[in-house]
């Protein structure tokens, strides 16, 4: 698995490349948690564009990173899920907690209203 970075203002966007499964989970955690701490950002969007295969590690790795931007009054979005990537999130109560876009550029926007002071 691969994941590309990118800052925007206050954003970072976390581009998963291949799979999120049992193998690729932990290091992905460890480069987004090391990513979020570089940057200090306050949000997080995942984008899943790119994402071929995922998980129940995945899963649970998403909501890790939920719980640790919780905790620091931040916020997180996910974007650009396949079809088969999307119902495995929505089977699994994400979306009930975490907000869905179809782009990076419309989860950036979601955070417009949700300024942290």
């Amino acid at each position: 698995m691969e994941i590309i970075f990118s800052v925007t203002g206050n954003i970072l966007i976390a581009e998963l490349l291949g799979e999120l499964d049992h193998h690729a989970a932990e290091s992905a955690r460890d480069k987004i948690d090391k990513a979020l701490d570089n940057y200090g950002t306050k949000r997080l969007i995942f984008d899943f564009t790119k994402v071929s295969f995922m998980d129940s590690s995945g899963i649970g790795m998403i909501l890790g990173r939920y719980r640790k931007m919780g905790q620091n009054e931040g916020n997180i979005a996910i974007c650009g899920c396949s079809k088969t990537v999307r119902s495995i999130l929505n089977m699994a109560g994400v979306f009930s907690i975490i907000d869905y876009f179809d782009t990076k550029e419309e989860a950036a926007l979601s955070f417009r209203g949700k300024e942290v002071s």
